[in-house]
């Protein structure tokens, strides 16, 4: 028989289909209002907290509808927003400052569906409402303040090479050291040229007003590199902040060379959200008190010229007043292996300024320890007697404690880290513990959850309009073969909404067009199949040929519109930006569902309608 599939490919369109049910299934159980508890860097979320939390809702007369825990998180459902909202502010003072207490929505997803992995897609700022930034980094600033550090590295290297200055300053964009003659010009000209510390400058002799100069810029490889790293930097940064606020699907990317887009569904806060984002942090890096009795300084009793202080597991230590540098000496940090041990390592690069004072620190210290603190200056609003209060809290503690084993310089390394990841989490806080370079908004939109689910509706409503309308013409046009399509049509609908939910997609407004534009053209494969079906009907030829022959003859003209298509949308994909490229998912992954349903699934549709059928004599077309 002609119009037969071999059993694999019944098997495999089935497999597809029952793989797309269950994974377009998480969509249909929506979200529960939840609040969300994940604990500062320097506490734990241990049992204790967990009892605190429930006592604090039984006292207040709430109960949660489900609890979670998880990983340093604590999730509590709640059966609507009012509840949710009073058990808010029950949690945050039952907890205090030590913890993030953040709303959130979670999906109702059951157990069984979440062991296969099985979540919901997102979804975007315009259907969920929330806050959208943009951001422009101040790149003029970035390239001045990597000019001002070579001011000390430049004192430092004349003085040890004993040529004599007399002014080195910063002039616009570059910097300008003024000798008395020549000749000591071009002794410091041979010194910082055969230098591999300042291969990112380029410098040049110049002759001004009687005095005799050395102009040093930034090569353009360099000021690119300097621009770059400033804004994957601040990405970091603000990407570490944006967790404090609990956000479940965060937005934060780049846009263009200079700016940087955050985007928070869910949030309405645009005031908290700017003071998170806005948070001031440096480093300060102490030595240990070695001597001090770290429990009668917790009893209180801190002895004179130290602190107590806590490290991030909760541990307290004590260190010395006096500040050896701070995290704005510091020019750069990585992770890496130490050669000697094959032990995790951060690799540290200070400024001139910074180098001598680490050298002078060090020189008298080996064998002792040496910490780096982390402090954060944040902003918070409180209401008090119902009015906002705006307060400004200073979080410090020790990230980590290393012995010095040599005196240390420009360049020096942190090891003894038990992890590779610790040794990447602590180069990724030395290097973006603050904002490499201003960043100023530019743009600001909030979107309230009231227009995001009417933007829900209104989408939802549009698919659905546009559905019925092609599943009646269909019908009522091409009759049996008719309802093929539409049976296609529902599964490329279903296979859709599955693949936007395994690749975890953000679904937005232009999304949702892309959705729609997909049902009036995943028909399109059908018409041309079921017309060609009709025209051999018309030549005289049998129904099983004709099957045969419209889904054969039609198959090129298919494939070549649906590809032209899909070169569009990627297009689309790759040079347009967020609502653009949201338009293009769903139209791409729509076209490759849509050639799907439209040829494999219809056509073993009719195989198992009119295959066996050795007599047909007429099709339902």
């Amino acid at each position: 028989m002609i119009n037969q599939y071999p059993l694999w490919k019944y098997l495999l369109i089935a497999l597809i289909v029952i793989v797309g049910v269950i994974y377009a299934l998480p969509n249909l159980y929506g979200e529960d209002p939840a609040i969300q508890i994940s604990p500062a860097r320097s506490v734990k979320l241990d049992d204790s907290v967990q009892r605190k939390v429930l006592e604090a809702l039984e006292k207040g007369g709430i109960t949660p509808k489900r609890t979670e825990y998880g990983e340093q998180r604590m999730l509590l459902r709640f059966a609507d927003t009012e509840v949710q909202l009073e058990a808010n502010d029950l949690v945050r003072d039952a907890l205090g400052p030590g913890y993030t207490v953040a709303l959130n929505l979670a999906p109702a997803t059951p157990g069984w569906l979440q062991s296969l992995n099985a979540l919901p897609m997102y979804l975007g700022l315009d259907l969920r409402g929330g806050v959208h930034f943009l951001m422009e980094v101040d790149m003029a600033t970035a390239l001045s303040q990597a000019l001002e550090r070579y001011l000390g590295d430049f004192r430092t290297a004349l003085r040890e090479a004993k040529l004599r200055y007399l002014t080195i300053e910063r002039e616009g964009d570059h910097v300008a050291v003024k000798f008395r003659d020549a000749q000591q010009r071009d002794a410091a000209l041979k010194l910082f040229e055969g230098s591999a510390d300042y291969s990112d400058l380029q410098f040049s002799p110049v002759e001004r007003e009687g005095g005799y100069y050395l102009h040093a810029v930034l090569r353009d490889t360099a000021q690119r590199e300097i621009r770059r790293f400033a804004l994957q930097q601040n990405i970091t940064t603000l990407r570490n902040r944006v967790n404090e606020l609990g956000v479940a699907e965060p937005l934060i990317q780049q846009q263009g060379q200079e700016r940087i887009v955050v985007q928070l569904p869910g949030v309405q806060d645009t005031a908290r959200a700017k003071e998170i984002l806005g948070a001031v942090a440096t480093l300060e890096f102490r030595m240990v008190d070695e001597r001090g009795d770290v429990q009668a300084a917790v009893a209180g009793r801190v002895p004179p010229g130290s602190r107590l202080y806590h490290e991030r597991n909760g541990r307290p230590i004590l260190l010395k007043k006096q500040i050896i540098i701070t995290g704005d000496y510091i020019t750069d940090a990585s992770s890496g292996i130490e050669q000697q041990t094959g032990s995790p390592a951060v690799f540290i690069t200070l400024d001139g300024k910074g180098a001598r004072m680490m050298s002078n620190a060090t020189r008298d210290n080996i064998g002792r320890s040496m910490a780096v603190v982390f402090i954060e200056l944040k902003s918070e609003t409180r209401m008090v007697d119902g009015k906002p209060v705006k307060s400004k809290k200073k979080v410090e503690e020790v990230i980590n404690v290393a012995v010095i084993r040599d005196q240390l310089g420009k360049r020096f390394q942190i090891s003894g880290l038990d992890s590779t990841r610790e040794a990447r989490d602590l180069a990724l806080l030395l290097r973006a513990g603050s904002l490499a370079a201003p960043i100023e908004i530019v743009e600001e939109r909030t979107i309230g959850p009231s227009l995001g689910q009417d933007n829900i509706d209104k989408g939802v409503r549009s698919v659905v309009i546009g559905f019925v309308l092609v599943l009646a013409f269909m019908a009522f046009w091409y009759r049996g073969f008719g309802l093929m399509a539409n049976l296609a049509l529902t599964l490329n609908l279903v296979l859709i909404v599955a693949l936007l939910s395994m690749l975890q997609a953000t679904l937005t407004l232009p999304g949702i067009a892309g959705i729609v534009l997909t049902v009036g053209m995943a028909v399109d494969a059908n018409v041309l199949i079921f017309e060609r079906i009709r025209e051999e009907l018309r030549n005289g030829n049998s129904p099983q040929s004709s099957i045969d022959s419209g889904y054969a003859k039609a198959f090129s003209t298919i494939a070549d519109a649906n590809i032209t298509t899909l070169i569009a949308a990627l297009v689309l994909f790759g040079f347009g930006t967020g609502p653009i490229k949201g338009f293009a998912v769903t139209l791409s992954l729509g076209i490759v569902t849509s050639m799907f349903t439209a040829i494999m699934v219809t056509r073993a549709v009719a195989n198992l309608i009119y295959g066996r059928q050795r007599r047909l004599a007429k099709l339902s077309i």
